[in-house]
């Protein structure tokens, strides 16, 4: 276990490096120098929704009852909570440790192996985190805006952030029992549950927008920025099209902020 844990933290540590060695942004402005690739990479994701995800979701939410939907989302949400309590430890943060551990336990026994959710009720909401976020707590910078095939938004710091989330989840203890799997077919469940809830939203952003590249990237680093704030946000405000597939307020100043109602996402590439 010992030669595990100094696997997981070099490999953290590589990807870090390795991640943080294009140019940091300006705070409150977008990096993005590799625009076109990123573009080509949005318009492939596009298509893939278009296809696929989009119809897929239609078909899942008008099929499968809401209570089910729920308990199925219930279920993946509650599966990521041993990881987002090692995050929140790695954060020097015990609460978010503590509370998620706990609502772990909670739910994976009174709650029916996570179909139902008393802790909430009990007081013990789930705290939302990442290795993302455990990196941005220790210090690395952003760095360059980057869209994923089929994974979508994403910087630097949340590609080397996911990469360790996924080869440092404790489910994979259980690699030899169907926790894996139920984990799997749970999260793309709520994934399609997640999309045709918000069906009228994603598609206003991918296919009725003048450039819905500009729209997606400005709504993840908007969304993604105020959570690593700790801002306070409604669902419509923080929801990205993207974000499940990772799965961010004191207002800036200046003329083209990213947070102001008049921002030009053009501006802060020279356009």
């Amino acid at each position: 276990m010992r030669q595990t844990a100094k696997s997981v933290a070099a490999l953290a540590l590589l990807t870090a490096v390795v991640a943080g060695c294009g140019p940091a942004p300006i705070p409150s402005g977008i990096s993005d120098p590799h625009e076109d690739g990123n573009r080509r990479r949005h318009s492939f994701n596009v298509g893939v929704d278009k296809v696929l995800y989009r119809p897929a979701s239609e078909v899942y939410g008008s099929i499968v009852p809401p209570p089910i939907r729920d308990g199925v989302a219930n279920v993946s949400s509650n599966l990521g909570l041993p990881s987002e309590a090692i995050n929140g430890a790695l954060q020097g943060r015990p609460q978010t440790f503590a509370q998620n551990g706990l609502r772990f336990v909670v739910n994976s026994t009174i709650g029916v192996l996570g179909l139902l959710d008393p802790a909430t009720s009990m007081g013990l909401p789930r705290i939302e985190t990442d290795f993302g976020e455990t990196l941005h707590v220790w210090g690395m910078r952003e760095g360059n805006y980057v869209e994923l095939p089929f994974l979508g938004p994403s910087t630097n710091r949340d590609v080397a952030g996911l990469v360790v989330d996924v080869v440092s989840n404790p489910l994979g203890l259980f690699a030899e029992s169907p926790v894996p799997e139920i984990a799997t077919v749970s999260r793309v469940a709520r994934l399609l549950g997640t999309r045709y809830a918000y069906s009228d939203f994603v598609d206003s952003i991918l296919y009725d927008s003048a450039d819905s590249y500009a729209q997606a990237r400005l709504l993840y680093l908007q969304s993604r920025r105020a959570k690593l704030r700790g801002d306070q946000t409604s669902e419509a405000d923080a929801y990205d099209p993207y974000d499940d597939l990772y799965g961010t307020s004191s207002q800036t100043s200046g003329t083209n902020d990213i947070y102001s109602d008049t921002y030009d996402p053009y501006a802060a590439l020279g356009r």
